[in-house]
């Protein structure tokens, strides 16, 4: 039995996206170097304004919701004779990547990788994940997040998934017949990003309810299935040639077509995003030795009853893994909680909110203000 948590609590200034409700693109993965553990610790942020103000396109009595991350993590062989599965949680990109590395805050990533044909596909793609992504030349660096950004980072996404691909038909360690599939979440200030390439699956909890961002990319999906008979594939028993269970996925070259060829199994990502509210109380990635016994909407009522109890994500994880083993599984496990609120002492949620926007006092306010206080 595994158990992993990395608990990285952080707060910052938000960056607003106008994006709202979900919308899909497609993309590609990810890795990280290994994170310590820290201790989790909670802060909340406000200010006073007093009229007159000096404001900049900004109206000062609305606060600026501010995603509060925390997240942990919880893996299991299950039933299997091998662990094949592998994931990533960073919690703060910007103490990872260094300061030189100019990110939206907060910006956090993770990932989920459930490997076949042997760990060394997922293995690969963990250690080499954010070098792919962070170090590609068009990764933008910037703490503004808007349309432009959102496309680039979509670009360096798929970009990051088709050299991980490419990367493992070219190194000779690794057999053609070892694949994995790549599920991974970017934060970005207030954005929410998911690519994913296989059946991992990445559900948001908004008010309590199942939000799905992702697809499950297997032959019983009728789109996949079509894509995949047109570009002459066949689906046998459920399966993809009679051999695959899953119609995208990084590696698996002994049944893949050379590059830049129309091939039924491909590693291109479909990607999501959605802008966070203060209704979003976490998200729940995991593996399909999850989502094989567990629908989303239970996932979510797993995790929901455990941070109300204890407010621990990695306590939530492994629960929600625990439950999976209850119900049969019969793979690997696999779970990841990424929590957007903090819990006080009362069990009470928290939602930090800070201004948008620093303000300045006008002379007559700041002469007000004085009288005021001087009575």
């Amino acid at each position: 039995m595994v158990a992993e948590a990395e608990v990285v609590f952080q707060q910052s200034l938000p960056v607003v996206l106008d994006i709202d409700g979900v919308t899909s693109a497609v993309v590609s993965p990810l890795s990280s170097p290994k994170l310590g553990i820290r201790r989790p610790t909670a802060s909340v942020s406000g200010g006073l304004s007093t009229s007159p103000v000096q404001v900049d396109d900004f109206d000062s009595s609305i606060p600026v919701y501010v995603p509060t991350i925390r997240s942990g993590s919880y893996a299991d062989i299950g039933p299997k004779r091998s662990m094949e599965d592998e994931h990533i949680c960073v919690d703060d990109l910007s103490s990872q990547l260094g300061c030189l590395f100019q990110l939206p805050k907060p910006s956090a990533f993770y990932a989920v990788f459930d490997g076949h044909g042997g760990s060394e596909a997922a293995t690969y793609v963990k250690q080499n994940a954010i070098r792919l992504l962070f170090e590609d030349d068009n990764f933008p660096q910037t703490s503004e997040v808007n349309s432009v950004y959102v496309e680039e980072v979509k670009s360096s996404l798929r970009n990051a998934f088709l050299q991980a691909d490419l990367a493992l038909a070219e190194d000779c360690s690794i057999s053609s017949s070892s694949g994995t599939t790549a599920l991974a979440a970017l934060i970005s200030g207030r954005l929410l990003m998911v690519a994913n390439a296989g059946d991992c699956r990445a559900v948001l909890c908004r008010k309590g309810k199942a939000i799905e961002m992702s697809h499950d990319h297997r032959p019983i999906n009728i789109p996949e299935r079509i894509r995949v008979e047109e570009s002459g594939g066949v689906i046998e028993d459920g399966y993809l040639n009679g051999e695959l269970s899953v119609t995208r996925a990084l590696g698996d070259w002994d049944m893949k077509r050379p590059h830049g060829s129309n091939s039924p199994l491909i590693s291109e990502p479909e990607i999501k995003q959605i802008t966070l509210t203060e209704e979003d109380e976490f998200l729940v990635i995991g593996c399909d030795g999850i989502w094989d016994v567990l629908t989303s909407q239970e996932a979510v009522s797993v995790v929901k009853r455990g941070l109300n109890r204890h407010g621990d994500p990695a306590r939530c994880a492994r629960e929600l893994v625990m439950e999976a083993l209850r119900l049969n599984t019969f793979d690997n496990l696999t779970a990841v909680v990424v929590c957007f609120v903090t819990v006080d002492r009362e069990g009470e949620a928290v939602v930090p909110l800070e201004k948008k926007r620093c303000c300045s006092l006008t002379p007559e306010a700041f002469r007000s203000l004085r009288n005021l206080l001087d009575g």
